[in-house]
């Protein structure tokens, strides 16, 4: 179904090639996972398939890449729309329609399908991911896990024998991302369609992939299937480097596989440390009666915190269940109808942005859009006239998050961790207290999600109260010492991350669905085997 024969792509004014002489051949119905750290060209090789690279992004191709034997180089991406159905990082940039329903309409109008046949698929599509209470609402008012649930509903109704997704559950909650991966194995296994997607999140995928595609950031590629790919890969799920920490043979992709090997291991683990006490210091933060509403719509409903220094908490919950509303709320920048927020003494809601901004840090879902200037260096240096901080402040902050980031560079230019390590710079440069980050691993490799746990660490460790809103179950279990579960506005959950992730069949990451809820990381594990027993 989709051939790349010999295929090299360099971007204009780049010496080195993204892709160096790549081939490989996806047969109908398989389900082939694209992996690589941040930059090592997924989102290049998959913008091949259907001719964006070249023909939208500019750039030099060599080689042949062919979907259904048609060759894009000689047929513009318009002419692969019944073939090749793209979903992107941004599902937001690639709507074109106000609601939901008539975003899933959308593409196969442009097909000129008929009325009955599109209704038809329209309420399959929304019955099938679920989304069919939010037929008729705007676009804009959905929170992101929501918007990439349309985005993928948007492509499905149009029924190519080729999908194409890059990072499709980043936004999504466990249960919403276990939902989407089964309904794309449901269309390989049962329609044989094609599905090709890059994600990070690689232990989502894995038990649901046939091949791998590895990118090693050199340009090269390592194509084999997952067991075989992952066993020498540098970067790869908790599960795998569980698997080789405990020299399991044959290396386990699944939570069933692994539990299998697990029993020796279970039985050398000594009795779990206890959860630290809880703070008995004076909250740095406190909010009571929390309420936001979005016309009818109640997004808060009359939650009550406290935040610590030296905390770290994160906060769950479903796609809509409030997290995002809520930490707007206790920002001030966000709507909030009752309830107070108290931060030594003042209401961020009543204050200035930027007196706000010294008591409370927020790091939005896309992080990119608090930058609006065109170098690095401008971006710091607005960022030290605001916060009336010393020349050079912002710099030396994101030199200890990021070092070696090009002053020059335009900001759009840099990778999601180097844009995520400058916006945290530019909020850290008002030396706030508190600092809320929302969804801040979306995007992020392995490696950069573990120098982004050590960033938080060092933060907590320097007095600060973190907020950490996020579906990544893998990084909560690394970060938190806290956990608070939101659904449909209110707090159902919230106590330690070892007894709220560990006893959660949804939460629960992979250490603890293999060794038990009392251990949560592989450094969990490391940390408390006994020397003797590894």
């Amino acid at each position: 179904m989709i051939e790349l024969t010999g295929v090299s792509f360099w971007y204009h004014g780049q010496a080195e090639p993204v892709l160096a002489n790549v081939g490989a051949t996806i047969g109908e119905g398989e389900l082939v996972l694209v992996a690589g750290r941040t930059g090592a060209g997924k989102s290049t090789l998959l913008g091949t398939v259907n001719g964006l690279v070249p023909h939208f992004t500019g750039g030099h191709l060599e080689g042949r890449v062919a979907v259904a034997g048609a060759d894009t180089a000689s047929h513009p991406p318009r002419e692969f729309a019944h073939l090749v159905g793209v979903v992107g990082q941004d599902p937001l940039a690639g709507f074109v329609t106000d609601t939901v329903e008539e975003e899933l309409a959308y593409g196969m109008e442009q097909l000129g399908l008929s009325p009955p046949v599109m209704r038809r698929r329209v309420e399959e599509t929304l019955d099938l991911l679920g989304i069919a209470d939010l037929r008729h609402r705007a676009l804009r008012q959905l929170s992101g896990g929501q918007q990439q649930r349309v985005a993928i509903g948007s492509v499905l109704t149009m029924h190519p024998p080729v999908l194409v997704l890059d990072e499709p559950t980043s936004a999504l909650d466990p249960t919403a991302a276990e939902d989407v991966l089964a309904t794309l194995a449901r269309l390989v296994h049962d329609l044989g369609t094609t599905v090709l997607l890059a994600e990070h999140r690689m232990e989502r995928v894995v038990p649901f992939a046939d091949r791998m595609l590895y990118l090693a950031g050199n340009g090269t590629l390592v194509d084999g299937p997952p067991a075989a790919v992952l066993r020498d890969m540098p970067i790869g799920p908790p599960i795998v480097a569980l698997g080789r920490f405990a020299g399991w043979e044959p290396l386990p992709l699944s939570v069933r596989e692994a539990r299998r090997q697990a029993g020796p291991l279970r039985e050398a683990l000594p009795a779990p440390p206890g959860d630290p006490a809880d703070p008995v210091v004076a909250p740095v933060l406190t909010g009571r009666n929390i309420v936001v509403r979005y016309g009818s719509t109640v997004a808060v409903r009359e939650v009550s915190l406290d935040l610590h220094g030296s905390t770290v908490l994160a906060l769950m919950g479903r796609n809509g269940s409030g997290k995002s509303s809520l930490l707007w709320a206790l920002q001030g920048s966000g709507p909030r109808q009752g309830g107070t927020v108290a931060v030594a003494g003042s209401d961020p809601g009543r204050l200035p942005s930027a007196q706000a901004r010294a008591l409370v840090g927020l790091v939005p879902q896309t992080a990119g859009d608090l930058l609006y200037l065109s170098r690095v260096a401008d971006e710091c240096a607005a960022a030290d006239r605001e916060s009336q901080a010393a020349p050079g402040a912002c710099r030396d902050v994101l030199d200890r998050l990021a070092p070696g980031i090009d002053p020059d560079a335009h900001p759009r230019d840099l990778s999601e961790g180097q844009r995520l390590a400058l916006v945290l710079a530019v909020q850290l440069t008002a030396a706030p207290p508190i600092m809320l980050l929302d969804e801040p691993t979306r995007g992020l490799d392995y490696d950069a999600k573990s120098a982004l746990a050590t960033t938080i660490a060092v933060l907590a460790a320097e007095g600060r109260a973190v907020v950490v809103a996020t579906h990544d179950v893998e990084f909560v279990a690394a970060v938190a010492d806290r956990v608070m579960v939101m659904a449909e506005g209110e707090i159902v959950a919230d106590g330690p991350a070892r007894e709220v992730l560990g006893g959660s069949p949804a939460f629960a990451p992979q250490v603890a669905k293999i060794l038990g809820p009392d251990w949560l990381t592989v450094a969990d594990v490391r940390a408390a085997l006994p020397q003797e027993a590894r």
